[in-house]
């Protein structure tokens, strides 16, 4: 038997003005043929990249360098994620930034006579030089000091852009843990000149991002977007320099009338055993007065599993900075979770996400899906309904509803494909969409009389001094 592709099928009954029981027999009602997942066409109509060390509407300080060895500001972030910029006019002797208070400080430096860059870690234990590398600034330049979690990076700018000197985790850690708040709670932006350099503007403030990833929009409980004032709000997976745990998460708007319009508002970190960490890849719902939030673990991630967590809060999360206490959510699953999404569908909660049976030597992982009982709440009573075990390499589970039906919506890396399933998770096909690198996450979202599909991809940001993990460039596709 000739085989018969199914979108032809239903372009021909369409061309034909077939609809109703006819078209039914093609998978669904007359509004399902007419809107159909499986026959949506999605070409990339935005590429860039967001990239800021300070987060703009983040900023904390913002002044003109006064004298001093090692001046205090007095202005703590809530959150280990910051950053601390120095105009450097004249670099006649060696300048120093980053965090300090009570005798403590975590600085990076750099020294024109040695022509060096170092971090340099002060606690009541004394003064180390955890790392260094050779560097040469010719002033004026641009000199910063980044901190992710207990990473800490040292950049420069000669007017082309920042690019990192040197960073140190590791090294940082044994040492001294920012992630403590009552370490973290005692230290504020610092710079300094121990010589006759020569400083300029100075601004501190939150670290932005070196791209970003995970997309997921804002929702209300039934899967409508939030959209206010033009604006598509979601939350995207803020890259930091370096690994999993370097990053964090926030809430963005994209204006509708300018989709080259991405702005962060809300920065989110996360409070759990004892320690501050950015969690992230997760969807904030909006039910009612308050705000349903889950996040994967990644923020401590250290190849011994990952899960979701979640948060209800009648807080305003999706403006300002906000640091949660959040606990795990009881998925039925006995393995590692990430990327949940979840929507009340018919009444019911439902709740989409990744298994991962290992991940180490080699991640594996899948999408499955789970409801709770009809008129119980989101965290209660969590079933399984489904999951494809046939893949490895499936993420990025997405909850909408096209033409009338509900679909689960994935990223397969494997087979560099969006599989679409349905609610019992079988499969129904793919998405016509162009597939990047690394796995980009298929967020479709109705606006006007257009389907919307914000992604990302792998691209990396100076991976030769920090490693795997500064990706990607924001991808915004729409369908035609």
């Amino acid at each position: 038997m000739t085989d018969i592709d199914r979108r032809d099928v239903l372009r021909a009954l369409t061309a034909l003005g077939v609809t109703g029981v006819t078209a039914s027999l093609f998978g669904g009602t007359a509004e399902a043929a007419g809107e159909d997942p499986l026959d949506l066409k999605f070409s990339i109509t935005r590429q860039f990249r967001p990239f800021d060390l300070i987060a703009p509407k983040f900023v904390q300080v913002d002044t003109t360098a006064r004298a001093g060895a090692l001046v205090e500001t007095g202005v703590r972030p809530k959150a280990p994620y910051g950053t601390v910029t120095v105009e450097v006019l004249d670099a006649g002797a060696p300048v120093v930034a980053g965090l300090a208070g009570h005798g403590v400080s975590v600085l990076g430096t750099y020294d024109p006579a040695a022509g060096q860059a170092a971090i340099e870690i002060t606690t009541a234990a004394g003064t180390t030089v955890v790392k260094t590398a050779p560097a040469d600034l010719r002033a004026p330049f641009g000199f910063a000091v980044v901190v992710n979690e207990n990473a800490v990076t040292v950049l420069a700018d000669h007017g082309t852009g920042w690019r990192p000197l040197l960073t140190a985790r590791d090294e940082v850690r044994a040492r001294i843990d920012l992630r403590d708040p009552a370490v973290l709670g005692k230290l504020g932006y610092a710079y300094g000149r121990r010589g006759p350099a020569r400083l300029g503007k100075v601004r501190a403030g939150y670290f932005g991002q070196a791209g970003v990833r995970d997309p997921h929009v804002v929702q209300y409980a039934d899967g409508r977007p939030y959209i206010r004032h033009g604006k598509l709000y979601l939350t995207m997976t803020n890259a930091g320099l370096g690994f999993f745990q370097q990053a964090h998460w926030a809430v963005w708007t994209l204006d509708l009338a300018d989709p080259a319009k991405l702005d962060q508002v809300a920065t989110l970190f996360f409070a759990r055993d004892g320690v501050v960490l950015g969690d992230h890849a997760g969807q904030i719902v909006v039910d009612d007065d308050r705000f349903v939030l889950l996040m994967s673990s990644w923020g401590d991630f250290a190849f011994t599993g990952v899960h979701v967590r979640h948060t209800v809060t009648r807080e305003n999360v999706l403006s300002g900075v906000h640091v949660l206490p959040t606990e795990q959510l009881a998925l039925p699953t006995t393995v590692s979770s990430w990327d949940p999404a979840l929507t009340k569908i018919d009444g019911r909660w439902h709740i989409a996400f990744v298994e991962s049976p290992a991940q180490q030597p080699a991640f594996v992982f899948h999408p499955a899906l789970a409801a709770a009982p009809r008129g119980a709440d989101y965290d209660h009573g969590l079933t399984l309904l489904g999951a494809d075990r046939s893949v490895t390499q499936t993420e990025g589970t997405i909850l909408q509803r096209v033409g009338g039906r509900w679909y689960l919506f994935a990223s397969d890396g494997n087979a560099r494909e969006y599989p679409v399933y349905d609610l019992r998770l079988r499969k129904l096909g793919t998405l016509n969409a162009p597939y990047g690198t690394n796995i980009p996450h298929p967020m479709l979202v109705r606006i006007g009389d257009r389907w919307w599909l914000p992604t990302f991809d792998g691209t990396q940001y100076a991976e030769d001094v920090l490693g795997y993990g500064g990706h990607g460039d924001f991808i915004l596709m729409q369908s035609s």
